[in-house]
């Protein structure tokens, strides 16, 4: 398995990361415990969680990935094989809350259900501009000297706030953000590329997009939005549903015949090769899915084959659909 380093931290990780938002959503424990047992064995070892996931679920009330993840732990004996990094700060039903705090308690709260004493990762989910960045970062740094945490990150910033966040860590001598999760796949280009990018090229960021597969609609399944009404994130795609993101997936499709690939390991093959990218997350949830998160990793695009996805997945081929 392909390894890259995540920022300026010592952590190696593969060129895929596991995303778990479905583990007690669309996939059960049992299926979950399956998946983490495979995917560890092939060397898919960096896992993504969140202690919001999945709240929204009816009967949930946020922290079940995390359990299901903890429970795998004990019973696999493989929490030293897995780099895991999880999130705070996304409250269930909706808001943000980065206060030292909130930050301390929900630590415990993850360490508790994910039965391990480090995470490897702790990441802000939101941003929380409520709250003053010296507050938040010094909760991050007590965790981090406590042994609790051992790296810190980013999720949804604008590419201002990260840029202010890290030097206001470097100002203070604390703990800063190694790595940054953006929203950023072939039909999300813009916000990652024009506002991110710089920042985390400037301060040597890891890059953990999330949404790598636009929420299946890069692996080809929906089509209309009769498809998308078959599914639980259906929704999340209906906004590609156009000419222009058909478009898309007519390219992707073709450039996966010629490299005898299906469109979603040509998706994430795209987004591996990107500037600045580390590893894409992306979640399956069966085992053909889970197979084109490994194949991904081993699919190395020709020149010709990025410059076509490029042109027809550019914001400027978006706006003159």
């Amino acid at each position: 398995m392909k390894k890259r380093k995540l920022g300026k931290s010592k952590l190696a990780v593969p060129v895929i990361c596991l995303g778990t938002n479905v583990y007690g959503w669309t996939l059960s424990e049992a299926d979950s415990f399956r998946q983490l047992d495979a995917a560890v064995d092939v060397g898919l070892t960096f896992v993504d969680t969140a202690d919001a996931y999945s709240w929204w679920v009816p009967g949930n009330r946020g922290g079940e990935s995390e359990t299901i993840l903890g429970k795998w732990f004990v019973k696999s004996d493989r929490r030293k094989d897995v780099i895991l990094a999880t999130k705070v700060g996304s409250l269930p039903g909706g808001g943000n809350n980065l206060r030292a705090t909130h930050i301390a308690q929900a630590a415990e709260d993850s360490l508790r259900r994910l039965e391990t004493d480090y995470i490897d990762l702790y990441q802000a989910h939101f941003d929380d501009d409520k709250v003053p960045l010296e507050e938040t970062l010094r909760a991050f740094d007590s965790l981090v000297s406590a042994g609790k945490v051992r790296y810190i990150g980013a999720s949804n910033y604008s590419g201002a706030r990260l840029a202010e966040t890290i030097e206001v860590s470097r100002s203070l001598g604390l703990a800063e953000y190694v790595s940054l999760q953006p929203h950023y796949n072939l039909v999300e280009r813009h916000t990652f590329e024009t506002d991110l990018l710089a920042v985390v090229e400037k301060y040597e960021l890891g890059v953990l997009p999330y949404f790598s597969l636009a929420a299946g609609f890069l692996s080809g399944k929906y089509r209309s939005k009769e498809d998308a009404a078959t599914s639980e994130r259906g929704s999340m795609v209906l906004k590609y549903l156009n000419d222009w993101g058909f478009g898309v997936a007519d390219v992707l499709e073709q450039v996966a015949h010629h490299h005898n690939a299906t469109p979603a390991q040509v998706a994430l093959a795209w987004l591996i090769a990107q500037p600045g990218v580390t590893a894409p997350i992306a979640s399956a949830t069966s085992g053909k899915q889970l197979q084109d998160l490994v194949a991904a990793t081993q699919l190395n695009l020709d020149a010709e084959a990025i410059e076509t996805l490029n042109a027809v997945s550019t914001p400027q081929a978006f706006a003159n659909a």
